[in-house]
């Protein structure tokens, strides 16, 4: 008699014979694209997230000090413990995870105070694009790359909405008035949901903000994570985050107001505005919202 014990992968998924066994309750086979996915995501229990992971070849002269200093710092920990801290630089990077035990970067280092994020995760930008019509053409209205550490590209990106948001006039009231074609709000927390929980790790892909005359699209990549489904993205105060340290450094610097609420806030700000309600499609890849002009 053969006794063989067979417990479970701290490093999930395993493939075999270039297939991934699965099972899952009374269900036994090979694992679907989306199962393996997700596998890959997660890893084993415990582990640290991507954005906590070293960037090879990154060193502390790629992270901006200054900015650390007079902007991280500041937003990440109370005024009393600053006055009492007396560690050096280099230690309190490595306490807030910007820099690993080696004095490496990590991601959320170069991410949020990298001297150029895009040179160490092609990936970090947003792609603008606004066409003059409802479709792809030939004729562009304006494009631009939006990077940068995460504070400047919000700032950036926040200035590219509000440029680009027409005044039109509200027939439905008595008095002539005139309301905004989008809430910005509403285009502020998509846009910013989509560069924090964005897939950095696989993807160069850009998040794609597309302005058409009739709506306006922001995809990207990576699909649903975690606890979060297809079925449940958008229910207010259900969250999961692949990159949960660059969701509470987006906090800390004032862009974020509480987790799982961004979603909810701009589907309010449509309401209010006259927009109709954003429409989502979920992709094991991608994540693509569309938010159509005010009617």
């Amino acid at each position: 008699m053969a006794i063989v014990e067979v417990t479970p992968s701290e490093n999930p998924p395993i493939k075999y014979d270039g297939r991934v066994c699965v099972r899952i309750g009374p269900r036994r086979g090979y694992a679907t694209p989306e199962e393996e996915r997700r596998l890959i995501e997660k890893r084993r229990w415990g582990a640290i997230p991507f954005d906590q992971h070293v960037v090879v070849g990154a060193t502390l002269q790629d992270i901006d000090s200054l900015r650390f200093l007079e902007e991280y710092l500041p937003a990440s920990v109370h005024p009393d413990i600053l006055a009492e801290n007396q560690r050096g630089t280099e230690q309190q990077m490595r306490a807030l995870g910007l820099i690993g035990p080696d004095d490496q970067p990590t991601v959320l280092g170069i991410l949020v105070c990298g001297k150029d994020p895009r040179s160490w995760l092609p990936g970090a930008y947003v792609q603008f694009v606004r066409y003059p019509f409802d479709e792809i053409g030939d004729i562009v209205q304006d494009q631009k790359e939006i990077s940068g550490p995460l504070s400047d590209l919000f700032r950036r990106l926040d200035d590219v909405i509000a440029n680009n948001i027409e005044q039109r006039a509200d027939l439905t009231r008595t008095q002539q008035q005139t309301r905004p074609s989008y809430p910005i709000i509403a285009l502020q927390e998509l846009a910013r949901n989509a560069v924090i929980h964005r897939n950095y790790e696989t993807s160069a892909s850009p998040v794609m903000l597309t302005w058409y005359a009739n709506r306006v699209e922001i995809t990207s990549a990576g699909g649903v994570y975690g606890a979060v489904t297809a079925a449940t993205f958008g229910q207010p105060g259900l969250t999961d985050s692949r990159n949960p340290n660059l969701a509470i450094a987006a906090k800390m610097l004032g862009f974020v107001q509480r987790f799982g609420s961004g979603i909810p806030r701009a589907e309010m700000a449509l309401r209010a505005n006259g927009n109709p309600p954003a429409e989502f499609r979920i992709e094991p890849n991608f994540v693509n919202v569309t938010i159509r002009v005010a009617t």
